[in-house]
């Protein structure tokens, strides 16, 4: 995440909720994005140091685990700048170009100057933070996907370019081996399936168990998958789209929620606060009166009761919305409360690190470490591949 704010509910039911659930079931890492945050607040850095803190406190609230998860911060990972610049070297201009939110992001924010590099690069750089940790699935929305895609050609690229290496085939049989002999069986019978038949189920099936097969080192990993496909090492993963629901939590005003439009709730708002934005929201036009009948369908209070309310309290929100059997502060009360339920153990996971901020800095401190061995080891592959293994 880029740290340019604060972080508010739209985030926690888009992104975060996610977050906390696959940190237990995968090996996660969840980086503070300050270089990305430069791209659009380059003429004004100030926010972003508050924000990298206050982000980390934010994710922590909202239960991400970081004895479960690796929290690092991007900077302090400099690797991913090494690599963006290599990949730099040999990714085309047209396919930074042609990425679908460069032109959206330069007409949304027209008030800003963003005729530069680092925003034109900024995929590229995206690409590095998750390829230098040959992460297997990226959790994102609908409108990331092409990112996704453009990481898996450049990867694709890299590969093709550098991925040659002396007495490859050799090896990989030696490999090969190393599985037993019933694997290996298998393998060489998927790998014909999939070279002679294209049989993408027979790749998928070998993969499979090329992940499960602890006894193999990272490199003859590498040799393995490289050889199922042709005659190459594959020293950069193609990541995948882990497809996520975005969030269904709209702004106060019915709109995207953003601290920018003035209509967002933070993740760990005081309870009055909470309270009073609520009261205030807008509600359905057409109930002037008390007396007037409304449609839960033009209200933004409905789309909070969607997330937050239980079938009976929707039903009963809806009918008394539908009759004026109910008034719009009675309607509200119920989000009320659930919007508070759901912050009281945000805010008492987040006071211990209020009370002492050192817990935070060597909560990512030990992030950074993590991170920066699994980058290193990435790194040492790519410049023995490019010709700078030398020492």
């Amino acid at each position: 995440m880029r740290p340019t704010g604060a972080l508010h509910l739209g985030h926690y039911h888009g992104a975060l909720k996610n977050w906390v659930r696959l940190q237990a079931e995968l090996p996660c890492l969840f980086f503070v994005a300050d270089w990305h945050a430069l791209t659009t607040h380059y003429d004004d850095p100030s926010v972003i140091e508050t924000s990298v803190w206050d982000m980390v406190v934010d994710w922590l609230a909202a239960g991400v685990d970081p004895s479960q998860a690796t929290l690092f911060i991007q900077s302090k990972v400099p690797e991913h700048a090494e690599l963006h610049l290599l990949l730099s070297m040999a990714t085309p201009l047209g396919w930074l170009e042609r990425v679908p939110t460069y032109k959206d992001q330069q007409e949304k924010l027209a008030d800003r100057d963003l005729a530069t590099y680092g925003f034109l690069g900024y995929p590229l750089l995206q690409a590095a933070d998750v390829l230098i940790y040959r992460a297997s699935q990226v959790p994102v929305g609908d409108d990331q996907v092409p990112h996704i895609e453009m990481m898996r050609e450049i990867a694709r690229r890299f590969n093709h370019l550098y991925g040659k290496e002396k007495g490859f085939e050799e090896k990989a049989q030696e490999a090969v081996k190393k599985l037993g002999s019933k694997r290996a069986k298998l393998y060489n019978e998927l790998r014909t399936q999939f070279q002679q038949q294209g049989s993408e189920n027979a790749l998928e099936q070998a993969k499979a168990m090329l992940d499960d097969a602890q006894n193999l080192s990272m490199i003859d990993r590498e040799r393995l998958f490289g050889f199922l496909e042709g005659s190459r090492k594959l020293i950069l993963s193609e990541p995948q789209a882990l497809l996520t629901e975005s969030s269904r939590l709209p702004g106060l005003d019915g709109q995207k929620m953003s601290k920018s439009y003035g209509n967002a709730i933070a993740l760990r708002e005081e309870k009055d606060v909470v309270s009073k934005k609520v009261r205030t929201m807008p509600t359905d036009p057409a109930r002037v009166r008390r007396t007037d009948p409304g449609d839960p369908d033009k209200c933004p209070v409905w789309q909070f009761h969607v997330v937050y309310s239980d079938d009976a309290t929707r039903e009963w929100a809806a009918k008394g919305c539908r009759s004026a059997g109910i008034g719009c502060l009675e309607c509200k009360q119920p989000v009320i409360d659930a919007i508070i339920r759901e912050q009281e153990p945000m805010h008492e996971r987040a006071q211990q690190y209020l009370d002492d901020p050192s817990l935070v800095r060597a909560i990512v401190a030990d992030g950074c470490d993590h991170a920066r061995k699994l980058a290193q080891d990435t790194m040492r592959d790519v410049r023995e591949a490019m010709g700078l293994g030398y020492s």
